[in-house]
Order: structure tokens, then sequence, then C-alpha cells
């Protein structure tokens, strides 16, 4: 694995000790990292799957809108952070790789080092409460 930038780093250890859920990526949207909380809703362990890229995890949950239709990669939350780097903000249904589903509140934004270059972007979750 590639050395990653110290903003990366840092985010990651942050990352490790909340509570919400984290999902952190790379300036090309490959995950580099989630913390237990979000290993848990998600039903993974990033220990089990390392690094994956963008096209791989932005299609292993099924993203789904809440009315069920699949959900194009570069419309989630988290690749709008890296595509457009801005703010994103929507409702998800997915499948865990545990098989469950869910559906969470996704909040993604990028994350830029010196002099505005990008260095990815990290989404935060949570499931949804069942009205």
């Amino acid at each position: 694995m590639a050395q990653q930038p110290i903003e990366l780093i840092l985010f990651r250890q942050l990352a490790t000790n909340l509570a919400v859920p984290v999902f952190l990526v790379d300036e090309r949207g490959d995950l580099v990292f989630l913390n237990e909380a979000a290993g848990d809703l998600l039903g993974i362990r990033f220990d089990d799957v390392d690094q994956l890229p963008f096209e791989r995890w932005a299609t292993m949950f099924r993203p789904r809108t809440p009315e069920g239709e699949l959900m194009p990669a570069e419309t989630l939350p988290l690749s709008l952070a890296v595509l457009e780097r801005r703010p994103a903000h929507d409702t998800i249904s997915l499948t865990g790789a545990d098989g469950v589903d869910r559906t969470i509140e996704v909040t993604a934004f990028p994350l830029e080092g010196g002099g505005g270059r990008l260095i990815g972007a990290v989404a935060m979750f949570w499931e949804r409460e069942t009205p």
C-alpha cells in the first residue's frame, strides 16, 4: 500500500475513536479506512477488506433509493464529495455484507490538503430510525 498523506492518516486516527460510522477514501475514491462502527453497520471489518477500489465498494452494498431504485455510483454522497469536491447528503438503502438490508443517512465531505489539493473524502452515516 502506498504512503497516505498525513491528513488522511490523522483523520483515520480520529475516526478510530468516533462512535459514529466513518468511511474514508483517498483522492481516487478508493476506500482506505472504515472504523469499527462502520464495519458493524455494513457487516464487514476493515482488517478483512483492507483497501477497496471505488468500483468495488460503490456497488458491493447494492445502494438504492429508499424507493428501491439502484443508485449509480457517481450519485452517492461520497462520490459527489470526491468528484465535485462538495459536501453531500442523502438517504440510502443498502444491503450489508452480512445480508441485512438497512436504510442509512449519509453525509460526506471532501478533504483538502495544502494548496487546496484534494486528498480524499469522508462519509459519516447512521442507520435511519424507522417511524
